[in-house]
Protein backbone atom coordinates (compact mmCIF):
# COMPACT_ATOMS: atom_id res chain seq x y z
CA UNK A 1 0.00 0.00 0.00
CA UNK A 2 2.16 2.15 -0.79
CA UNK A 3 1.87 5.72 -2.63
CA UNK A 4 3.50 5.53 -5.60
CA UNK A 5 4.23 8.38 -8.19
CA UNK A 6 5.48 7.88 -11.32
CA UNK A 7 5.23 11.28 -12.68
CA UNK A 8 8.54 12.12 -11.35
CA UNK A 9 7.59 14.86 -8.91
CA UNK A 10 4.99 14.95 -6.43
CA UNK A 11 1.16 15.54 -7.25
CA UNK A 12 1.18 18.69 -4.98
CA UNK A 13 3.59 20.41 -7.53
CA UNK A 14 1.59 20.39 -10.43
CA UNK A 15 0.16 23.91 -9.57
CA UNK A 16 3.81 25.29 -10.41
CA UNK A 17 3.94 24.16 -13.61
CA UNK A 18 2.61 25.37 -16.90
CA UNK A 19 -0.93 24.84 -17.73
CA UNK A 20 -4.44 25.16 -16.88
CA UNK A 21 -3.99 24.85 -13.24
CA UNK A 22 -1.13 27.33 -12.63
CA UNK A 23 -3.09 30.17 -14.65
CA UNK A 24 -5.29 29.93 -12.77
CA UNK A 25 -3.63 30.27 -9.64
CA UNK A 26 -1.88 33.38 -11.00
CA UNK A 27 -5.17 34.82 -11.90
CA UNK A 28 -6.28 34.19 -7.89
CA UNK A 29 -3.25 35.68 -6.75
CA UNK A 30 -3.95 38.77 -8.73
CA UNK A 31 -7.71 39.22 -7.38
CA UNK A 32 -6.57 38.29 -3.96
CA UNK A 33 -4.24 41.69 -4.40
CA UNK A 34 -6.77 43.63 -3.25
CA UNK A 35 -6.84 41.97 -0.10
CA UNK A 36 -3.07 41.78 0.30
CA UNK A 37 -0.87 43.74 -1.84
CA UNK A 38 2.01 41.38 -2.39
CA UNK A 39 -0.06 38.08 -3.98
CA UNK A 40 0.14 40.01 -7.88
CA UNK A 41 3.87 40.36 -7.80
CA UNK A 42 3.82 36.95 -6.71
CA UNK A 43 1.42 35.91 -9.99
CA UNK A 44 3.81 37.92 -12.32
CA UNK A 45 7.05 36.45 -11.46
CA UNK A 46 5.58 32.81 -11.51
CA UNK A 47 3.62 34.05 -15.24
CA UNK A 48 7.13 35.45 -16.51
CA UNK A 49 8.66 31.84 -15.27
CA UNK A 50 5.84 29.44 -17.23
CA UNK A 51 5.62 32.00 -20.37
CA UNK A 52 7.62 30.39 -22.54
CA UNK A 53 6.99 27.29 -21.68
CA UNK A 54 3.13 27.04 -22.48
CA UNK A 55 1.75 25.86 -25.63
CA UNK A 56 -1.44 25.70 -27.18
CA UNK A 57 -4.78 27.82 -25.29
CA UNK A 58 -2.52 28.51 -22.14
CA UNK A 59 0.03 30.46 -23.95
CA UNK A 60 -2.22 33.25 -24.27
CA UNK A 61 -3.28 33.49 -21.22
CA UNK A 62 -0.03 33.73 -20.12
CA UNK A 63 0.31 36.90 -22.33
CA UNK A 64 -2.98 38.10 -21.23
CA UNK A 65 -2.03 38.28 -17.54
CA UNK A 66 1.34 39.73 -17.82
CA UNK A 67 -0.18 42.59 -20.11
CA UNK A 68 -2.91 42.92 -17.51
CA UNK A 69 -0.17 43.24 -14.90
CA UNK A 70 1.78 45.58 -16.31
CA UNK A 71 -0.53 47.76 -18.17
CA UNK A 72 -2.77 47.57 -14.66
CA UNK A 73 0.55 49.18 -13.13
CA UNK A 74 0.63 51.51 -15.90
CA UNK A 75 -3.05 52.76 -15.53
CA UNK A 76 -2.33 52.69 -11.56
CA UNK A 77 0.80 54.98 -11.98
CA UNK A 78 -1.25 57.35 -13.83
CA UNK A 79 -3.92 56.98 -12.00
CA UNK A 80 -2.06 58.41 -8.84
CA UNK A 81 -0.40 61.25 -10.64
CA UNK A 82 -3.94 62.44 -11.64
CA UNK A 83 -4.96 62.07 -8.08
CA UNK A 84 -3.43 65.40 -7.73
CA UNK A 85 -6.08 66.78 -10.29
CA UNK A 86 -8.93 65.01 -8.69
CA UNK A 87 -9.89 63.27 -11.85
CA UNK A 88 -7.18 60.66 -10.51
CA UNK A 89 -9.65 58.72 -8.45
CA UNK A 90 -11.84 57.96 -10.57
CA UNK A 91 -9.61 56.63 -12.80
CA UNK A 92 -7.89 54.17 -9.98
CA UNK A 93 -11.72 53.26 -9.55
CA UNK A 94 -12.03 52.42 -13.62
CA UNK A 95 -8.54 50.80 -13.30
CA UNK A 96 -10.01 48.63 -10.07
CA UNK A 97 -12.84 47.31 -12.24
CA UNK A 98 -11.05 46.61 -15.41
CA UNK A 99 -8.73 44.69 -13.70
CA UNK A 100 -10.94 42.49 -12.11
CA UNK A 101 -13.35 41.80 -15.36
CA UNK A 102 -9.47 40.89 -17.21
CA UNK A 103 -9.18 38.10 -13.84
CA UNK A 104 -12.42 36.74 -14.66
CA UNK A 105 -12.66 36.66 -18.40
CA UNK A 106 -9.51 34.72 -18.15
CA UNK A 107 -10.38 32.78 -15.39
CA UNK A 108 -13.74 31.69 -17.05
CA UNK A 109 -12.09 31.09 -20.40
CA UNK A 110 -9.22 29.09 -18.37
CA UNK A 111 -11.89 27.14 -16.57
CA UNK A 112 -13.45 25.91 -20.15
CA UNK A 113 -9.71 25.09 -21.47
CA UNK A 114 -10.52 28.09 -24.31
CA UNK A 115 -8.07 30.61 -25.68
CA UNK A 116 -8.41 34.48 -24.97
CA UNK A 117 -9.55 36.02 -28.25
CA UNK A 118 -6.84 38.92 -27.95
CA UNK A 119 -4.48 38.83 -25.75
CA UNK A 120 -2.26 41.99 -26.80
CA UNK A 121 -5.73 44.06 -26.59
CA UNK A 122 -4.94 47.08 -23.64
CA UNK A 123 -8.75 46.88 -22.86
CA UNK A 124 -10.82 43.74 -22.10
Amino acid sequence: MSDVNTGGGRQTDKWLEPGKTNIQVIYVLYLAGFAFAFTPLIGIVMAHINAGKATGWVATHYTWVIRTFWIGLLYSVISLVLALLLVGFLLMLATAIWFVVRCVIGLMAASREEPIRNPDSWLI
